[in-house]
């Protein structure tokens, strides 16, 4: 299997059969650092961490040449510098980010319709209809490689297979820059070699669970008795895995997957216990998530808060609307209340809001009042003026003085696209 440095890398060659194989996993090499890279010439094969240079931030991605010393996303940037000293720090550029993504969908999108974006640099294709077209499934995949190479200077990598978690695994398995075909019919020799942990949706907990069972590898789940697997795992994981390791896996692309909630976290430079300054800062990211919102045309029913402490104790708290909402003015609302249930014996870390539950905005009947018309007319201008000036042309005055007093944050995390 593949690592995330790109050690034990397998690709097909020429010509691999691709028979029975219609479904493409298509994943960004190193998405953030590679987009720095190209944007500066003078990163090109170093190692880069992307994040802020505070030892208190963590790392967004990391350069292929950073992550052969144990660098990962998630670590805290002072544990990745002392695993690669001579690492490069770069500040994340997230609107890059995303306009590189929407141009890399594009090209997805004019292979074939049917593409399911899972992330902002991942998305799975169905291209069993496209073969009149454009050839067969591993010549549209050779193919999707080098547009995005020749048209947006990146290199992804890419599994085809006939299901979804075949074609993810597989993608993997070929990072960096790579291209594996696993034909329907090689699906069962394919996977029984495998670890149970490159098993879709098998995380930690549940790799522990098998594996202090014997069961290290696909082939030793294929072995084992169903009544065993429900025991160790439970019945809906344990028939999930059953399924997996077998290749049955039923799931068509979906053209209509949407994001199930969108956040924005904050980690402070120094531990903050003052009220005020949380508070600020809690509606600082209302409204970044209300503008959000807005821009992808969705609108929240459940509004969630996260505060990590001193001692990296971490809690959620949650709250459902009356109505959902885009409205900045009311998820901060919101986060206020729930901010105030929360016992806050130490300094914060980190605070985050986030809207959850998301349906198209307007699905909901209209009131006969509007309570929050004042405000969705202000955040239209707001919306409006950021368009044409930039984020952080225009914002709350009382915001503005908690930005010279050494609160502002270390470490904002990359935009969240999360699917479930």
């Amino acid at each position: 299997m593949g690592r995330g440095d790109g050690t034990g890398r397998v690709v097909s060659p020429e010509g691999a059969d691709d028979s029975g194989a219609g479904i493409l996993h298509v994943d960004m090499d190193a998405f953030y650092a590679s987009v720095e890279q190209l944007d500066d010439p003078s990163l090109r094969g170093k190692a880069i961490i992307i994040g802020a240079p505070d030892s208190r931030s963590v790392v967004s991605s990391a350069s292929y040449e950073a992550r052969r010393f144990g660098v990962r996303s998630a670590m805290p940037v002072g544990q990745a510098l002392r695993l690669c000293p001579h690492a490069i720090v770069v500040p994340p550029h997230f609107d890059r980010y995303l306009e590189t993504s929407a141009q890399v969908m594009g090209i997805f999108r004019d292979v074939t319709p049917l593409v399911e974006p899972l992330s902002i640099d991942e998305a799975f294709l169905d291209v069993r209809g496209a073969r009149r077209l454009w050839g067969r499934p591993a010549e549209i995949a050779r193919m999707l490689r080098a547009r995005v190479r020749d048209e947006t200077g990146l290199t992804c990598s890419v599994g085809v297979a006939a299901t979804k978690h075949v074609a993810k695994m597989a993608s993997t398995m070929s990072k960096p820059d790579g291209l594996l075909v696993i034909a329907e019919a090689d699906t069962a020799a394919f996977l029984a070699p495998r670890s149970v942990r490159a098993l879709w949706g098998v995380g930690p907990k549940t790799s522990e669970a098998l594996e202090a069972r014997g069961i290290r590898t696909i082939a030793d789940v294929l072995d084992t008795p169903r009544e065993l697997l429900d025991r160790a795992l439970g019945v809906a994981m344990g028939d999930r895995i059953w399924h997996l390791a077998r290749g049955i896996d039923a799931r068509e692309v979906d053209t209509s997957r949407v994001e199930k909630s969108v956040g924005h976290e904050e980690t402070f430079h120094e531990d903050i216990g003052d009220t005020a300054i949380l508070r600020s800062e809690l509606r600082r990211l209302a409204d970044r998530v209300g503008a959000r919102l807005r821009s992808g045309g969705w609108e929240a029913s459940t509004v969630a808060i996260k505060v990590r402490y001193a001692d990296f104790t971490t809690i959620t708290r949650s709250q459902t609307l009356p109505e959902p909402t885009a409205v900045g003015q009311r998820i901060g609302d919101a986060a206020h209340e729930l901010f105030a249930s929360v016992d806050r014996a130490l300094p914060v870390r980190l605070i985050g809001v986030r809207a959850e539950k998301l349906r198209p905005a307007g699905a909901a009947m209209p009131t006969l009042w509007d309570d929050d018309e004042g405000w969705r007319r202000i955040e239209d201008a707001l919306d409006g003026a950021t368009a044409k000036f930039g984020r952080g042309a225009v914002t709350r005055a009382t915001l503005l003085g908690t930005r010279g007093g050494g609160t502002l944050p270390s470490s904002p995390p990359p935009p969240r696209f999360d699917q479930g």
